[in-house]
């Protein structure tokens, strides 16, 4: 694997998750998918993508493996090479060309993150992509906080005096006893 957190197979570029970094990989090739396993363990699967003839270069990327690198850098989405491939819903490519357009690239790159962020966080995408595509629906630009606020289940009181009977622990020496 590269230091980018990723590796090549047949001219494209695949990523895999950044603790394998420096780790040496067996890949399996199908007509439909790759596998990448690290000794026996597998580690990845990505859709199989075919190289282009005209030497640029493909990439199968998927966010959850560079959220972390994200985070710490935001700005990094707005001039990455697979920034169109990360995003996992056509929802979320819709959210980052409203943000584009609307906002300055440092404000459009943090809110992005955030709504990735929260995807990989919460494992909400498909949810996640239904409040973004309403939220661009509606005219607004998606907010991580306020959209959290909506996926979030509503508060439930827990019943208080629920009585619990304890059985006796002679009961249990009875029937040890009755075993033996």
């Amino acid at each position: 694997m590269t230091k980018t957190g990723g590796f090549l197979v047949h001219s494209v570029f695949y990523s895999a998750p950044s603790q394998l970094i420096g780790q040496r990989l067996r890949v399996h090739v199908y007509d439909d998918r790759i596998e990448a396993f690290l000794g026996a363990t597998h580690v990845v699967t990505h859709p199989r993508r075919r190289g282009r003839d005209d030497g640029v270069r493909v990439h199968c990327v998927n966010y959850r493996h560079v959220i972390h690198a994200l985070r710490r850098k935001p700005q990094a989405l707005a001039g990455s090479v697979y920034r169109d491939g990360l995003f996992p819903r056509p929802e979320y490519a819709e959210a980052w060309a409203a943000f584009s357009a609307a906002l300055p690239r440092r404000d459009a790159c943090r809110r992005m993150v955030d709504l990735l962020c929260l995807a990989h966080d919460e494992g909400c995408e498909a949810e996640l992509a239904l409040l973004i595509a309403d939220s661009l629906g509606r005219g607004e630009l998606p907010e991580a906080r306020r959209l959290k606020e909506r996926l979030e289940p509503p508060q439930r009181a827990l019943p208080i005096d629920t009585p619990v009977a304890l059985t006796e622990l002679a009961s249990f020496d009875a029937l040890l006893e009755g075993c033996a």
